[in-house]
C-alpha cells in the first residue's frame, strides 16, 4: 500500500536550475568593470543572451575585457530589449600576451578572418593589416576583423583582445617603424635561417607576404632596413593564413610565453613567471 500521506513517487527527473552544470556564457565589454557595477548590456550582447543563448534573470554570466580582465556578473534585470549585469567579482586579472604584433597582407575574407582569430588564441598584442604591390585586396574593414579577434577571445577563453588598426601601406608602415622592434620577415625563398633560431625577444613583430610574395623591391627594402630579420617557416610553401599561425607559434615557443622559462619581458603584468 502506499501511504497517503506521502506524495505518491514519480519516474519524472528532478529538475534543476536553468543554466546549470553549463560553463557560464563569456562576453566582451567595450566599459568599465568593477565590483558591484550595475551595466546596461548593448544592444547586440542583449540580444545575445536572450534571444541566442536563451539566459534569463539570475543566470551567470562571465564579462571580461583586456583593460579589466574577466569578472563574474549574474543577470540582475532583463526586459524586452534590455539586459542588466550586476558584477560581483574578478575571475582573472588583465593578462596581455607578449608584445608581438602580427603584419600581413591582407587576402580572401574568410582566410583573413582566419588569420585574425589565430592572433587573438596564440597570442598576439596587435594585428596591422599591411597594403603591398601584390595584396589581393585593399578593402579592409578593421571594425569587422575586431569583431573577429572579440569572438574569438570569447570562444577560446583568454582575457585579451588584440588591437586591430586600419590597413595602411607597407612602405608607409616601414618608414615610421619604432626602431627598437624586431621585425621579423618571413621569407619565401627560404633562404633565412629557421624562426626557431632567429626569433628576438619582445618587443618583436612578424610580417606575412601575400600570395606570390613580396616584390622584388619590396624583399630588397625589407632585407635593407636594420630592424628587419629574415626568418625561415621549414623547407615547405605555407599558405599565407597558415605562414601566419605557424609563425606566431613558433616565435611563441622560443621568446614567447610558451616556452620553458619564459622572459620576464613576456610578463610585464604584474604576474611572476609561472
Amino acid at each position: 500500500m502506499v501511504n497517503a500521506s506521502l506524495p505518491a513517487p514519480s519516474d519524472a527527473p528532478m529538475s534543476e536550475p536553468h543554466g546549470a552544470g553549463r560553463a557560464p556564457v563569456r562576453v566582451h565589454l567595450d566599459m568599465d568593470l568593477a565590483a558591484g557595477a550595475a551595466i546596461q548590456a548593448p544592444a547586440e550582447i542583449a540580444h545575445y543572451l536572450r534571444n541566442v543563448m536563451r539566459l534569463r534573470q539570475g543566470d551567470a554570466v562571465l564579462a571580461f575585457n583586456s583593460r579589466d580582465g574577466e569578472w563574474r556578473a549574474e543577470i540582475s534585470g532583463m526586459a524586452k530589449r534590455a539586459v542588466t549585469l550586476s558584477l560581483q567579482a574578478q575571475t582573472r586579472p588583465p593578462s596581455p600576451p607578449p608584445d608581438l604584433w602580427l603584419l600581413f597582407a591582407p587576402i580572401k575574407k574568410a582566410r583573413t578572418d582566419f588569420i585574425v582569430e589565430k592572433a587573438c588564441e596564440l597570442g598576439c598584442r596587435r594585428v596591422l593589416p599591411v597594403i603591398t604591390e601584390r595584396t589581393q585586396t585593399a578593402r579592409v574593414r578593421a571594425d569587422r576583423l575586431r569583431a573577429h579577434a572579440i569572438e574569438a577571445a570569447e570562444q577560446c577563453g583568454t582575457v585579451f583582445v588584440p588591437e586591430v588598426v586600419e590597413a595602411a601601406p607597407l612602405r608607409a608602415v616601414l618608414e615610421g617603424w619604432p626602431p627598437d622592434r624586431a621585425l621579423h620577415f618571413c621569407d619565401e625563398t627560404r633562404q633565412a635561417r629557421p624562426m626557431i633560431e632567429q626569433a628576438a625577444p619582445p618587443p618583436a613583430a612578424i610580417l606575412i607576404g601575400p600570395v606570390g610574395g613580396f616584390s622584388l623591391d619590396e624583399a630588397r627594402a625589407l632585407r635593407a632596413a636594420p630592424f628587419v630579420r629574415p626568418v625561415a617557416l621549414g623547407p615547405r610553401i605555407l599558405r599565407a593564413d597558415t605562414a601566419a599561425a605557424a609563425a606566431i607559434a613558433l616565435w611563441q615557443a622560443a621568446q614567447g610565453d610558451w616556452s620553458a622559462a619564459a622572459p620576464e619581458a613576456c610578463l610585464d603584468s604584474g604576474e611572476a613567471p609561472a
